[in-house]
């Protein structure tokens, strides 16, 4: 695997085996979960699906302690490298960037060593899981790339289904947004410059907020409500855009069932049932000329999202003549090594670069 391929964050051998333990503190799921403050979480309180849970619990006594995250990443506080970050960078970790749902909000915030001479581009990563697992720490690997080339790097959580449905989801990414060009100054950051990525749930998320500027209801009250939450640009990779279309494609129709991970978005329920649901989280919805470009990438054999909604959402943006590049991976699923290759490294770089460079 090349060393642009590798530095994009895509999985080795090794990197796997290290992903047999817990990619999240200790503290960081003591803040989230534990509900009655007694410093260890229950099957009740975890608001998670039951297989993070299980994955969680090591020594499947139904509890997570500390204990079970032995050997995951340093917790709340902490300076420097972070979890798997390289020397040439800084990581500051668990930023509070804002309030979702009465708690704080938090980001990493991904610092070149070298000081810029100029304000930078920033690139956020949001993180996959269905909107309702996962962390924002595997985006340290996927910012640093960008963040070598000159940019600030942010990964960033956002509230889970199983905290609150949408949109608390794209109002906690928005607030991420208003956050840092509120704090342009203290980072040394481009606020005319802001790139978004994310893979699946995450693809979904980026490709909102490259839509849904100036929509009032997503802005949510976390904080910084001078700022806009406006993106320049934006990479999805295999995004659910069109539920409607997802869940009546032959060989996805499971996902129209009332526990799909659609259906919790939506906030429960049959998933066609909700058509004024459908229409409010699909990207396609907003589409408009004022959108910034995107890039987006989706495997042809992907058995999680069909390709048809990458397509759509192509298909939408170009019809209204804002720039749009559709790569299709021939035989890619849902992720996995063919997204490891060094030309899909190069796409996201080159495309980033062209759109985020000083004009």
């Amino acid at each position: 695997m090349s060393i642009v391929a590798l530095s994009f964050g895509f999985a080795t051998a090794q990197d796997l085996q290290q992903q047999r333990r817990p990619r999240i503190s200790f503290n960081e799921v003591l803040r989230r979960e534990d509900g009655n403050k007694d410093e260890k979480v229950t099957k009740e309180e975890f608001k998670g699906p039951e297989r993070l849970f299980k994955r969680f619990d090591r020594n499947s006594d139904d509890l997570l302690t500390k204990e079970d995250f032995a050997g995951a990443p340093a917790g709340r506080g902490q300076q420097g490298a972070g979890q798997n970050a390289p020397a040439d960078v800084t990581v500051l970790r668990d930023v509070v960037f804002g309030k979702g749902g009465g708690r704080d909000l938090t980001m990493h915030i991904v610092l070149p060593k070298e000081q810029s001479d100029s304000p930078m581009p920033v690139y956020v990563w949001i993180h996959g899981g269905g909107w309702q697992g996962g962390t924002k720490d595997g985006g340290v690997g996927k910012v640093v790339p960008m963040v070598r080339e000159g940019f600030v790097g942010a990964t960033i959580e956002y509230r889970l289904t199983g905290e609150a449905p949408f949109p608390a989801q794209i109002e906690d990414c928005k607030c991420a947004i208003r956050y840092l060009r509120a704090h342009a100054k203290k980072y040394d950051l481009d606020p005319k410059r802001i790139a978004v990525g994310g893979s699946s749930a995450g693809g979904h998320l980026v490709a909102l907020m490259g839509t849904s500027g100036g929509v009032k209801e997503f802005e949510g009250d976390g904080g910084w409500a001078d700022q806009s939450s406006d993106v320049q640009a934006v990479v999805d990779f295999y995004g659910p855009t069109d539920f409607k279309a997802f869940v009546t494609t032959a060989g996805y129709e499971h996902h129209n069932k009332a526990n799909s991970p659609e259906s919790k978005l939506l906030g429960g329920g049959v998933v066609l049932q909700n058509e004024a649901g459908i229409k409010r989280v699909n990207p396609i919805t907003y589409v408009d000329k004022a959108d910034p470009p995107f890039l987006i990438i989706h495997g042809t054999d992907d058995r999680t999202v069909p390709p048809n909604q990458s397509e759509a959402m192509d298909k939408a943006l170009k019809s209204v003549k804002v720039e749009s590049t559709l790569h299709m991976i021939k035989g890619a699923g849902h992720g996995g090594p063919e997204f490891a290759k060094r030309e899909i490294a190069e796409m996201q770089r080159e495309f980033l670069l062209k759109y985020m460079k000083p004009k």
